[in-house]
């Protein structure tokens, strides 16, 4: 004897096969240490929940998997030299952010970022995502795409050279050492609209690359070296996950 199925019983399986399906296309996130040093990795979100509590502690060889819904966006970068109590109340060399050890806004320059748009609706359902440099450089981090159903061109990308080995002096950032941990952008440190794309040069067509940008573009071919470098530094992948590495192998 057949058995029908009630309106009641209908709309749940309907319901349990939506929340099956948005799980399913939800993105991985997996942070690596490779350095070997402690990094503090800090996260803030422009579109969705905060993934990974805002922040956390990365040992040498140590990885975090964070979980990110459809339509999220934001950043990630790795912090260094941080030192935090029992609270998590405490700063960082490079990479500081308000909140202490989990971040409630975005970190201090110069620091090298990855940024992400999952699943951007108004694209096909594209991510969108790259390796920044436009306000600055602290470590070497690459994006590796991964996952069994990714489709579209997916190219990793990075920005795996020492940029401070190679900083201009009047744009180097130094500890209590003399050590230089950062090197930032000629637009932080000189704050004149030709490095900073405003102004009369708020236009690609206005704002071409500077000694300065060039620099970083020519040690990190993939990533944004000016804020109009999309043609070469903006990536795109259909149903992937990702692994972001801190000082990946031979950088």
């Amino acid at each position: 004897m057949a058995v029908v199925a009630s309106k009641s019983q209908l709309l749940l399986l309907c319901l349990l096969s939506i929340g099956i399906a948005l799980a399913s296309a939800a993105t991985l996130f997996t942070l690596q240490n490779q350095c070997s040093y402690t990094v503090w990795p800090g996260t803030i979100t422009g579109n969705g929940p905060p993934l990974g509590g805002g922040g956390f502690a990365l040992t040498p060889g140590g990885s975090v998997l964070v979980e990110a819904p459809v339509g999220w966006s934001g950043r990630f970068w790795g912090r260094t030299g941080c030192s935090f109590d029992a609270s998590g109340v405490g700063t960082c060399v490079t990479g500081d952010c308000p909140g202490g050890l989990k971040c409630t806004g975005g970190g201090a320059t110069p620091t090298t970022l990855v940024e992400f748009t999952v699943a951007a609706p108004n694209v096909d359902g594209k991510d969108f995502y790259d390796v920044s440099l436009v306000d600055g450089y602290n470590l070497p981090v690459e994006v590796v795409v991964t996952g069994p159903s990714r489709t579209g061109d997916c190219n990793n990308t990075d920005c795996r050279a020492d940029i401070n080995a190679i900083c201009p002096p009047e744009l180097r950032v130094t500890d209590n050492s003399s050590q230089v941990v950062a090197c930032k952008s000629a637009c932080e440190q000189f704050k004149e609209p030709k490095y900073c794309c405003t102004g009369d040069f708020s236009k690609p067509e206005t704002c071409p690359p500077t000694d300065y940008s060039k620099i970083f573009k020519q040690a990190c071919p993939k990533a944004y070296s000016y804020a109009y470098d999309d043609a070469t530094s903006t990536f795109t992948c259909t149903g992937a996950d990702y692994q972001i590495t801190f000082c990946p192998a031979n950088s």
